[in-house]
């Protein structure tokens, strides 16, 4: 059974992604790690080859920085790391430059590649997410965030990136996956105000850069205003061990009252109410077929 981890990365170091950590967390699975590191000049190659494996390897890809509409740019970006993964793969292990994987899933990970790797229907590993916001004590709990997603596929050379790179399709159709017991640790919407705002901008422009009006509106924007969340609860677990430096490094608070919701309408409210009730998410949109 081989392994390959691929992923893409730019401006790593303009936008401090935790992408080393991202890589490192998967390393312990992989035989070898795909990286598609994009053009620019902030360091963001240099960076890559500091992790030093001999598991890694690096390719360079030209962004088509005009495909800004509804970030079809990332899932370009993925099916060009993708492409580049060993045609003797089993499985493919897909990370997002601000993902990290907790060493205590390792087990569970390897333990359902390997019951399901000659199982040829299934066709991809369900994660669940935990999504830390403001700062690493607190994670999103309403359905304006993700609750699973596919992370580990089989490899298949017709299997592409669907949409904004959050899945992934077999010609068109929902992959077939089995739920496994990870989680991926999602740290996307944790940094500074200020940096947060820097790269909230950037990402806008990757799914509305071509609407003037509004990066005009939000280029303005010099801190990341927090406080505009519909829910959060505490996060009481334990964090990956590889993030522990990044965590010390923190230099800003952010504290919030759990008890505050925030939600747009009735319906946003009741579903909440339904799903920590009986622990079921009602009509959620889901990109793959669980087997």
């Amino acid at each position: 059974m081989k392994v390959t981890g691929f992923t893409f990365v730019r401006n790593a170091v303009r936008f401090d992604y935790p992408v080393t950590e991202a890589i490192r967390s998967i390393l312990p699975l992989c035989d070898e790690v795909v990286v598609s590191v994009g053009n620019c000049n902030d360091g963001t190659l240099e960076l890559i080859q500091s992790i030093g494996s001999p598991k890694i390897r690096i390719f360079h890809s030209e962004w088509d920085d005009s495909l800004k509409a509804g970030g079809r740019v990332l899932a370009v970006e993925t099916d060009k790391a993708l492409q580049h993964i060993s045609k003797d793969t089993t499985w493919a292990f897909y990370i997002q430059a601000d993902e990290v994987v907790h060493e205590s899933d390792i087990p569970a990970i390897r333990a359902a590649m390997d019951r399901y790797r000659h199982n040829e229907e299934v066709e991809g590993l369900l994660f669940r997410y935990h999504h830390f916001y403001g700062s690493y004590d607190y994670v999103g709990d309403s359905r304006s965030w993700y609750n699973h997603e596919i992370r580990v596929i089989r490899f298949n050379p017709a299997i592409r990136s669907y949409r904004d790179a959050q899945g992934f399709r077999l010609n068109n159709r929902k992959l077939r996956v089995k739920p496994v017991n990870a989680y991926v640790y999602h740290y996307g919407w944790v940094k500074n105000p200020e940096e947060q705002a820097r790269k909230w901008i950037n990402s806008t422009s990757l799914y509305h850069g071509n609407n003037r009006p509004l990066m005009d509106r939000i280029s303005a924007t010099a801190v990341f205003d927090y406080s505009e969340v519909d829910s959060l609860e505490r996060f009481n677990g334990r964090h990956p061990m590889i993030m522990a430096d990044r965590i010390n490094r923190k230099n800003w608070q952010f504290e919030h009252d759990i008890s505050r919701k925030q939600f747009r309408n009735i319906k946003r409210r009741v579903l909440y109410w339904f799903e920590k009730r009986f622990g079921v998410r009602l009509w959620d949109y889901r990109n793959y077929k669980i087997i």
